[in-house]
């Protein structure tokens, strides 16, 4: 399998290199060269927001093309009508972002989505950005087009500091601030998961949405800071906190306390969704042990420090803050 990676280098985009290369694929990767590509890769040099910044691609021919592009859907847009009739599939790692809020428990891939258009350009919020390039992918590709709606990912690489928070949080031991309740089922996917399914749907030629996230309750809260505390070693002490009590406190879900959300509207649209799709065609989800205990070998082998997206905020609770909420 001939394999074009646009991006490549960073979270999904590496985890898809190195699950093609694992798998004997040729793979051939498109992206600015600001970071090294897994070794195996052909990285050929291209700024997609550049005048002409495909031209890299020459007249080569692949059998398909794996595309995590979350910003301005016109950079998808053009990459799609550059390709059409060079390569036979076209996978779009999307987002479960794209539905309309607030979503109804238990919500499929026939969800209402969002407005938008392929050819915004500058600064477009999320959903539109991901809404859009799907739109792109629909008009040059049809029902060659995958569009991979990712849920929350977490796992080696991850960067934009969730799960790595809660890892660097609990390893500095104490008592912790857990968000409640603690059987709070979550709905999650490890990116390498994510990888390996959408490559199974790459061979298989699958097209359309795809919800690609675990199933719902795939582990609770508990279970994911349980497994923190046993994989750091850490004397952490878990403070299970009522969430009605972190609210009225002002502590923001999901950023100052990463992956938590309170139960209700919000909630339900981030870890309601059905996989049914996914997972009849044949998705597979590690145990949350295996993701924890990989993380945090990844983030001791670069220093503790996770990686951090340019384009996305810093998250997690100040110490000061939480010291206050503990002794509260």
């Amino acid at each position: 399998m001939r394999l074009l990676l646009l991006g490549g280098t960073k979270f999904v985009g590496r985890a898809v290199a190195e699950e093609a290369l694992a798998r004997g694929w040729e793979v051939t990767a498109l992206n600015r060269g600001t970071q090294p590509a897994p070794e195996g890769v052909r990285v050929l040099l291209g700024d997609r927001t550049a005048e002409d910044g495909l031209a890299a691609l020459g007249t080569a021919e692949w059998d398909s093309v794996v595309d995590t592009w979350s910003w301005a859907p016109a950079a998808v847009r053009d990459s799609a009508r550059r390709l059409n009739g060079r390569v036979g599939h076209y996978a779009y790692v999307s987002s479960r972002s794209v539905y309309d809020y607030p979503l109804r428990p238990g919500a499929d891939e026939t969800a209402p989505v969002v407005p938008a258009s392929p050819d915004l350009t500058g600064e477009v919020p999320y959903a539109e950005a991901k809404r859009g390039a799907e739109l792109a992918l629909e008009a040059e590709f049809g029902g060659r087009a995958l569009l991979v709606r990712a849920g929350l990912i977490l796992g080696p690489y991850e960067n934009i500091g969730r799960l790595p928070w809660w890892l660097n949080r609990i390893a500095r031991g104490g008592p912790v601030l857990a968000p409640g309740p603690r059987d709070l089922p979550l709905q999650y996917i490890d990116g390498r998961d994510l990888a390996a399914w959408t490559l199974d749907a790459v061979a298989a030629r699958l097209g359309g949405p795809y919800n690609v996230v675990g199933p719902v309750g795939h582990t609770t809260m508990g279970g994911l800071l349980e497994a923190c505390v046993r994989a750091t070693g850490s004397d952490a002490g878990l403070r299970w906190t009522d969430p009605e009590r972190i609210v009225a406190a002002g502590v923001q879900p999901w950023t100052e306390l990463p992956v938590w959300v309170p139960p209700g509207e919000l909630y339900d649209s981030v870890h309601g969704c059905s996989v049914a799709r996914a997972v009849d065609s044949g998705l597979r989800c590690r145990p949350v042990t295996e993701t924890v205990e990989d993380t945090w070998a990844w983030l001791r082998s670069i220093g503790g420090e996770a990686p951090q997206r340019d384009d996305r905020p810093n998250v997690g609770l100040d110490p000061e803050r939480e010291a206050e909420l503990l002794r509260g």
